[in-house]
């Protein structure tokens, strides 16, 4: 199966993410990822999923249900190279003994303390799924008390902008 990172612009408007979600499981497909907030144009929300499917006819046909909805105005395929990224919150058990190992580590992935209590250290950290995936690797022997990850966000590497290159589709009534 290969990945695939989509770039959805939408109406900012309640129900559309449930429409999009909705959209994918009754087809039977998961979403690895998913990340939503609004863009830098007023009434536009930018929902960037990532989905894995083994063949390219079954994304295409994803993605022309998906243009068959009201709601959205413009879907792109992000290329591998875009910029992508995720945020984790991670709480790791410290001692007096070893919160400068853990601060070493947190370091070490130019990530942050966020909070730091008697016995545990909060820490927080951008960057590729791979990327943070080493650091929770390296900071499961401390012992994680808690994790949560953010879905992915992306955009196009350079100049490229899904509201520049197709300014007509994101008018009103298109």
């Amino acid at each position: 199966m290969s990945t695939h990172t989509l770039s959805v612009l939408v109406s900012d408007q309640p129900g559309v993410l449930a429409r999009v979600a909705s959209l994918f499981s009754r087809r039977g497909f998961n979403i690895a990822s998913l990340a939503v907030g609004r863009t830098e144009k007023e009434g536009l929300s930018r929902i960037t999923l990532v989905t894995e499917v083994d063949d390219a006819n079954v994304l295409e046909q994803l993605v022309k249900q998906l243009n068959k909805l009201v709601e959205v105005y413009k879907i792109i395929e992000l290329e591998p190279n875009s910029v992508q990224r995720q945020l984790i919150l991670v709480k790791v058990r410290c001692t007096e003994r070893n919160r400068s190992a853990v601060l070493d580590v947190v370091e070490l992935f130019r990530a942050k303390g966020v909070d730091v209590s008697f016995d545990s250290v909060t820490i927080e950290a951008t960057g590729s799924e791979d990327k943070l995936e080493a650091l929770i690797t390296m900071l499961e022997p401390y012992g994680i008390i808690e994790l949560v990850k953010s879905g992915e966000v992306a955009l196009s590497r350079g100049n490229k902008s899904i509201n520049e290159k197709h300014r007509s589709a994101l008018q009103p009534g298109r």
